[in-house]
This record gives C-alpha cells, sequence and structure tokens, in this order.
C-alpha cells in the first residue's frame, strides 16, 4: 500500500534520490574524535590510542579526517565548520570532545562530555544540537586520574561527579543549522547562561579545510581562506567546493592560521592566541587554511546570545529576521516530516523519543576516509607483504564515503553488523540513504575478493553475524510497501553480492562441512566462556549456537529475497531451492546428533555451543546466554503465493525433502501452516518453541522490566564455570559493566540489554503468530497466569523497550539510571541513547551516544501503533501489511 508524502522534506528526499538537487552533499559528516583511530596509528606497536592522543590532537595534522564539536562539512570533508569555545578558566581551548583512551579508566573510550541531538531532518535541511559547556575549569586531570584509580568493580567517574555543574553553573550551546538551499546553509548558535552570576564566553566560530596536500601525494591544488575586504567574512576556496562565503551577523574580529602541524602558523595557534594571548601565532596577513571568528559574549544570569552565521556561494543577507524566518520555516517542515513519518497514534513521550533518536541516526553520519593500501605504503611497506601490520589483508579497500557510525566519539568507524541495524532503523525516515549504506558494504572497493564484509578497522578480518541480507530485504519491503513497487534492481544487485558472502561463510566457517557454523566472537565480545575470536585453552573448537542461528537466518532471508526476484524471472527459482536446500541441512544438522553432541539440551530446554575436544568428544557449555537463544531468530514466515506462482518450485522442494530421510524427519513432524497458508521454517517444533519461551518470558531470567537480558539472571546464583588445568573460566551474570578484560572491557553481554537482540526477538515472534495464530498462548511472564498470543508477547517486549527513555511519575527516565539532574529543567527534555542497558534498572551504559542500533526504539512505538510499512518487521508481503493486529488508538493515548 503506497503512502503518498508531500511535504517539502519528502520533495527534497526525492530530488536528493533522483540526483535532481543534492540536498546531502552539505550535512554533519565530521567526526567527533578522530586521534586515537586505526586510520591515524603509524606507530611501531600498533598503539592507535597512545600514537595521537587527545592532548597532540589540537597540535598535530590529521591524515585521513578530521574532528570537531557540532561539525558540518561536504560529502568528501574538503570544508568543514565547527565551534571553539573558552570560559576564561579551562587550560585548553575546547575545539573538540575530551574523553579517556582504552588504557585510562575502568571502562576505557570513554567520552566525559554532555551533548544531545535534539534533531534532524534527513537531507539535513534542518538539525539541533545541545552541548552542555561548564562554566568552572574542565577537570581533565581530575577525570583521568580517579578513573585510573577505579578497578573494574567501581563505577565510571563521569563528568557530573566531579561537580563541576554545582548551582547550573555551565552554558547551553545550542547549535542549528538550515538550508535555505542545497549550498546555502545557515548557522545558528544560541548561548544560554544557566547559572546565577553573569559569565563571559568566547566563542569561535570555525572554518577550515582537511589536510590533503601535506602528505606527499598529488591531490589537486592547495585550498585558501582569506579576510573578504570590508565585510566580517571569510573566503572559502577549494576545487571541490569552489569558492564559498563564511560570514557572520556583526562585527568581529578574524583569525587565520594553517591546519599543519610545523610551520609559522601552526594547527594548535588559536589555542595558544586564546589561553596563552601569543598574538604571533595567527597569521596578520589573514589568510590560511583555518580561520575563526572571534566573538566575546558576556551573557546575564539566565539570559543568552545568538550568533548568527552564513555558509554558501554568495554573501547573503545575515539580518537576524530573515535568519530567524528561514530557520522557522525549517523547523515547521520538520516538524510536518515527522508527523508523517510517525504513527498518529503515538504518545506526545514515544514521538518524543521516537523523534531524538532519529536526530541522533542523522547526526551520526560521518565521512569515512581510508585507503588501506596508501596507509600500508606510509608504513613503509609492501602492500602485497603486509600481512603482520593490522588490516594487511584488506589492501584494496579504498574508503570515502559518508557512513552511518554507531558513535562518532567512542565508534568513530563503522561496524558491519552495526551498520545493517542502522539501515532498518533510518529506513523510517530515509530509505535511499538505507539502500545506499547496505549496498556500500557490498560494494567492490569494500567486500574483500574472498567474499568477506569487513568488521571494523581495528580488524577487518573480526566476522561479524550476517544480518545484511535480513536487513535488505526489510529495507526492500519497506521500499515496497511506502511506494508501492520495490527497487528490484537494487535488490537483484543486493542478491548477487550478498551470494558472494553467503559462500565465503559456507566455506571458511563450517570446520567439518556438516552445516554447524562457527564465526568466533560474532560481535558478542565477552559473551562466551572464552574469547572466541582466540584459539581455545582446551584446542579443538567451538560449534556455536549464534553461528548457526545466524546462517540459517540468512538461508531464509536470501531465499525470501530469491522468491521475490523469480517473480519477474523464473532463473531465480532454482536458487530459491538452493537456498531452501541449504537451510534444510542446516535444521537437520542442528536436530539430528542425540547426547551431549547435540546442541539441544533436552533437560534445560535450551540451545548450547559444543565444545569440540581434540579427542573427537563434545562438550555442551551450558551458559544460558543469547548465544543458546538466537536460534529462536531464524523463523521466518512465507507467503504461498510467492511459491505457488512456481509449480515447479514446490515440486522440487517437496522432492527434496521426500528424497532425504533426515530432512523429512525434521521439516514435516509438527509442520506449520498459517491461516492463510504460510509457510513458517524454524529451527525448531512448537514444543521446543514452548521451552525456549518459557525461559525467555522468566523475569527470573531473561525478561528484564526493560527487554531481553543477554545472560539469563540464573547465573547471577549459579555462575557456569569451566575448569582448564589450573585455571578455572567463568561466566556470572552482571547486569551493568563488565568485570573481564575481555575485548577490552569496555562492552558486556553478560547481562544488560542490547537493542538488536530484542529486536530480533520481536521480530521472530510476529512471524511466529503469523504461523500459529491466536489461539497459541504462552505465560507472559512465565509463572504469572496470564495467557498472550506472541503478537502480545511482541508488543510486551516492545512497550518494555521503549519504557527505556520515558519519563516516570517523579520525572525520571530509567535510561539515566536515578541521576536526579536529567529530571531537572534543562536537562529533562535532553535523551541519550547508550550502547546497551542495566539488565535490572534500565541505566544507560557503554557508549552514550551510540544512537546507531538503539535507534531502534524509534519503530518500536511505531511498529505497534498500526504504521502501515513499519509494523511488517519482514513477514515480506506486500499484501500482510494490515494483517497484524492494530493496537486500540483509544487505549495507546
Amino acid at each position: 500500500m503506497a503512502t503518498s508524502h508531500s511535504g517539502a522534506e519528502h520533495r527534497r528526499l526525492h530530488d536528493a534520490d533522483t540526483g535532481t538537487k543534492p540536498w546531502r552533499r552539505w550535512g554533519p559528516y565530521l567526526s567527533e574524535r578522530q586521534w586515537g583511530t586505526v586510520r591515524e596509528d603509524y606507530s611501531q606497536d600498533q598503539d592507535a590510542w597512545n600514537f595521537l592522543s587527545h592532548d597532540e590532537s589540537r597540535s598535530r595534522a590529521y591524515r585521513w579526517g578530521e574532528d570537531g564539536i557540532a561539525g558540518f562539512c561536504d560529502e568528501e570533508q574538503s570544508v568543514c565548520l565547527g565551534l571553539a569555545l573558552w570560559n576564561g578558566r579551562d587550560p585548553i581551548l575546547k575545539e573538540r570532545y575530551f574523553g579517556l583512551t582504552n588504557s585510562e579508566g575502568n571502562h576505557g573510550e570513554d567520552v566525559k562530555e554532555y551533548w544531545f541531538y535534539v534533531d534532524a531532518t534527513p537531507t539535513h535541511s534542518y538539525q539541533k544540537m545541545v552541548y552542555k559547556y561548564p562554566q568552572r575549569e574542565f577537570p581533565y586531570n581530575d577525570l583521568v586520574a580517579t578513573n585510573g584509580e577505579r578497578g573494574r568493580d567501581g563505577f565510571e567517574y563521569e563528568l557530573l561527579d566531579t561537580g563541576i555543574f554545582a548551582d547550573d553553573r555551565y552554558f547551553d550551546v545550542v547549535v542549528e543549522y538550515a538550508k535555505d538551499g542545497p549550498e546555502d546553509i545557515l548557522a545558528r548558535i544560541t548561548v544560554h547562561n544557566r547559572g546565577p552570576e553573569e559569565a563571559t564566553l568566547r566563542v569561535l566560530p570555525t572554518i577550515w579545510f582537511r589536510n590533503t596536500w601535506s602528505w606527499g601525494t598529488a591531490e589537486g591544488a592547495r585550498p585558501s581562506l582569506r579576510a573578504v575586504p570590508g565585510r566580517a567574512a571569510i573566503e572559502a576556496t577549494h576545487e571541490r567546493t569552489g569558492t564559498r562565503f563564511l560570514a557572520i551577523a556583526g562585527d568581529h574580529p578574524l583569525l587565520f592560521t594553517e591546519n599543519e602541524t610545523d610551520g609559522a602558523f601552526r594547527k594548535d595557534a588559536f589555542h595558544r592566541y586564546v589561553i596563552g594571548g601569543e598574538k604571533e601565532a595567527v597569521n596578520p596577513a589573514e589568510t590560511g587554511t583555518k580561520a575563526a571568528f572571534d566573538v566575546f559574549t558576556d551573557i546575564p544570569a539566565g539570559g543568552s546570545a545568538v550568533i548568527r552565521l552564513r555558509f554558501s556561494q554568495t554573501l547573503g543577507d545575515l539580518s537576524p529576521s530573515e535568519v530567524d524566518q528561514i530557520f522557522d520555516r525549517r523547523i515547521a517542515e520538520a516538524d510536518e516530516f515527522y508527523a508523517e513519518c510517525f504513527a498518529p497514534a503515538l504518545s506526545d513521550g514515544e514521538r518524543q523519543v521516537a523523534r531524538q533518536a532519529m536526530a541522533g541516526m542523522l547526526w551520526s553520519k560521518q565521512y569515512f576516509g581510508y585507503d588501506v593500501e596508501r596507509w600500508l605504503t606510509e608504513h613503509g611497506r609492501d602492500p602485497l607483504q603486509a600481512r603482520d601490520l593490522r588490516n594487511g589483508d584488506w589492501f584494496h579497500m579504498i574508503c570515502h564515503d559518508v557512513i552511518s557510525m554507531p558513535d562518532k566519539w567512542e565508534y568513530p568507524w563503522f561496524a558491519a553488523w552495526d551498520l545493517a541495524f542502522h539501515t532498518i532503523a533510518l529506513s523510517l525516515v530515509d530509505l535511499g540513504f538505507a539502500k545506499t549504506q547496505l549496498d556500500l558494504l557490498m560494494s567492490r572497493r569494500y567486500l574483500h575478493p574472498s567474499g568477506q564484509i569487513p568488521a571494523y578497522e581495528w580488524n577487518f578480518s573480526d566476522v561479524n553475524p550476517p544480518v545484511h541480507a535480513w536487513a535488505t530485504h526489510l529495507v526492500y519491503d519497506l521500499d515496497k510497501a511506502r511506494n508501492g513497487v520495490g527497487d528490484h534492481a537494487w535488490l537483484e544487485s543486493m542478491f548477487h553480492k550478498l551470494a558472494k558472502n553467503f559462500t565465503w561463510w559456507v566455506n571458511r566457517k563450517d570446520h567439518d562441512g556438516n552445516n554447524v557454523f562457527q564465526g568466533g566472537f560474532l560481535g558478542l565480545d565477552n559473551i562466551g566462556v572464552f574469547d572466541r575470536s582466540a584459539p581455545l585453552p582446551t584446542g579443538g573448537y567451538l560449534d556455536q549456537a549464534d553461528g548457526t542461528a545466524w546462517m540459517a537466518l540468512y538461508c531464509q532471508s536470501m531465499l525470501k529475497i530469491a522468491l521475490e526476484l523469480s517473480l519477474t524471472d523464473a532463473v531465480y527459482a532454482e536458487q530459491a531451492q538452493a537456498y531452501f536446500e541449504h537451510f534444510a541441512w542446516i535444521a537437520v544438522a542442528v536436530n539430528h546428533e542425540t547426547g551431549s553432541a547435540a546442541m539441544w539440551d533436552e533437560e534445560d530446554g535450551f540451545f548450547y555451543d559444543l565444545l569440540r575436544l581434540p579427542d573427537g568428544s563434545a562438550q555442551r557449555l551450558r551458559v544460558r546466554s543469547l548465544v543458546g537463544l538466537l536460534p529462536l531468530a531464524a523463523a521466518t514466515v512465507y507467503d504461498p503465493g510467492l511459491t505457488t506462482r512456481h509449480p515447479q518450485l514446490l515440486d522440487n522442494m517437496r522432492d527434496f525433502v521426500d528424497r532425504h530421510p533426515s530432512v523429512s524427519s525434521v521439516l514435516m513432524p509438527g509442520r506449520v501452516r498459517g491461516q492463510r497458508g504460510e509457510h513458517l521454517l524454524a529451527l525448531f517444533d512448537e514444543t521446543r518453541l514452548r521451552r525456549i519461551l518459557t525461559r525467555l518470558l522468566d523475569e527470573n531470567e531473561f525478561l528484564s522490566p526493560y527487554g531481553i537480558r543477554s545472560l539469563s539472571r540464573h547465573h547471577a546464583e549459579h555462575p557456569f564455570e569451566f575448569r582448564v588445568g589450573d585455571h578455572t573460566f567463568e561466566v556470572r551474570y552482571q547486569p551493568a559493566e563488565s568485570d573481564s578484560a575481555m575485548f577490552g572491557g569496555n562492552s558486556n553481554w553478560r547481562g544488560p540489554i542490547w537493542f538488536p537482540a530484542n529486536v530480533l526477538m520481536i521480530r521472530a515472534l510476529l512471524n511466529l503468530y503469523l504461523a500459529y495464530g491466536d489461539e497459541f498462548t504462552v505465560e507472559c511472564p512465565t509463572g504469572s497466569g496470564e495467557q498472550k498470543n506472541l503478537f502480545e508477547v511482541a508488543r510486551e517486549l516492545s512497550d518494555r523497550q521503549t519504557r527505556i527513555f520515558l519519563p516516570g511519575a517523579s520525572g525520571e527516565r530509567p535510561c539515566y539510571g536515578g541521576q536526579k539532574v536529567f529530571a531537572s529543567e534543562h536537562w529533562r527534555d535532553l535523551i541519550l541513547f547508550s550502547e546497551y542497558f542495566h539488565g535490572d534498572n534500565g541505566a544507560g551504559l557503554g557508549a552514550a551516544h551510540q544512537t546507531g542500533w538503539t535507534g531502534l526504539v524509534a519503530l518500536f512505538p511505531n511498529v505497534f501503533a498500526g504504521l502501515a510499512g513499519t509494523h511488517l518487521l519482514d513477514q515480506g508481503m506486500a499484501g500482510m501489511l494490515h494483517q497484524l493486529p492494530v493496537v486500540n488508538t483509544e487505549e495507546q493515548t
């Protein structure tokens, strides 16, 4: 069912997608941390965090990208706009956010600032964020020293804990961008003094070029900045973006230097000029490759000041009334856009959560530049013989793209499986960008010639879960539902690339060729007894329940894509048959063996990893974790109409099942058909499903008040222990931070709630509901006596997840873990979307701005509020868009 959108932002999206107007050319594509990244690491010991530190970042020019506060730039990061601040007390000019390295604290990789993404549109026609800048001296040394003294058992020492915000002595720096055309960008900086006394703030709106000229490579003519005579304006000339002007309202001094490490005028000139009073640090000729306006603002207690700028191809109007009118129009259009994108039945609280989640997603786009072959050469190595150097096997990769990042400070590099989940959330507002992101990872510049998808820059060769086929089909379905027709050419192109990656998995990650898969840590960091990315201390290898489940879901998704493609090209019916057979053999392998050699434990009613020992024996690792829940995710229903159009395909499938008794014994007993003839493919029968759900929905095991935990709470009192020689390995329920050093100790899958896992559980429950219908009910929660069908269970999980971000009766949001300040006047409407959440109280943990896959929360309330196209969660049938029950709007409101 196509939905017609006629608003201004939808028209801009159409123009951008069709190439009519380049509305996406400029956006918030500036990283928030370029220092401490692999790209900038030229050390001998591959110590990226310490090769280029935060303290050095203000004076050393970067090689591959730039960073800044509230940044805006073009899609190639040629010209950058950002903000520098000084409160008169800090020892450092605030040009970028501060945080700890991986070795400096009990969490590590941890930003120690507070900023919030408040609003954004997908073409970046309007953007808004808030940064809370203290008026007292920023406690850099205290944050490092105190965190360094705390062990893994202690809480992180955060900026709020230092008392620096006492008496509200801080500035709210509100940064907004608005476009008056694809190449005409306005900025409005509003500074609020929240403190009890007048305070002075020095604001330096800054423009600079990414340094492409200092590395011995011919990358075009050197760009230039110069003062415009008689105007408070800077002329910026770059061969990629042409000549443009940054102008400011009012008369303010200009500062110029070079974005270089060495020379008379260096990258740190503004720091030295402002903090040290070095007048000679800046170029009196008023030219360079980095420039800023020097704005002094004295703000009374409770007052505010506004700075207006315009960056365009001409020196345009900067009168306050004209600028503010443009902002008012863009804000009204953003309101109109989200009114169309979100279900009308959403409550005000749900709408606020969904909109700020989308803002975080859209602000977290980043230009990512990394030419691996050139990088290896710059290390003095032959790229063809640098296998001992990080990413030495990936010399084919050439990255120069705008990518949706997990977090532009803590994770300012793409992560493969994160990005697949990002595209699902982004599809709610920008299907065109979602499709290009999925296509990017599968492109020849990224996908390894072997077929492997690059994981992330710390190690492209690590293995992430293969969720990209599932995401591809879901994005296609959402596109088809919204526009009435699917992008068949894109789906076909993706199918062939995915097939290459599927073959890599089959050839590389099936140790014995028996359709049971390994894969390593698979993005779940410390979830296992052992480091699953390293050789096992026992020798041997792991047959992984999660790796095998991921491949089952991969088969199901490829089967769905092939069936869709077969509607216009019968050759894909044979491909559908092949993926059906792949799934069948995986199902046989999962269910075939008995005793200790089986993943399914009949006594526990749960799936476990199998430890295969060198002597040929096998042992189940009885850890009740997400690993054993993931087989539930491999449950998919198929529209009978897609198969009945190819009677030969159905005949071939029946013939395959009939010819293989082992397949027939697994797929035929308890075979489920939905009310409309839907086919269900799953790794379990109804009996096992009920046993899995009993654990999933048990509040003493996986079911938290805020979603599904990654490890059963059972292991709090009953930790799993495994002894190897004199060493005992343990897995214990830890609802917050991990006490394990595995993967740096900055990520925990031993108890907290993770959004990608929860969305897969909800998706599986909806598919199972379509197969089993209203008659299939379970206790939810387990032991409560309350029976619910699987749609109602899915809705219950959705409500619990959304509850993390909604204010309770006291006005406090669970995501803030009881910190009262977040319920106070100037904080209460600002929401952070963390990496993961406390398994018992819902407090946000890990990266504070990882809106990436946590942005999936924007889908949850819409899924169950009857919004056509989003409550699919990939049944894959346009004809079933309205076949799921819709929540009663009176009850919803």
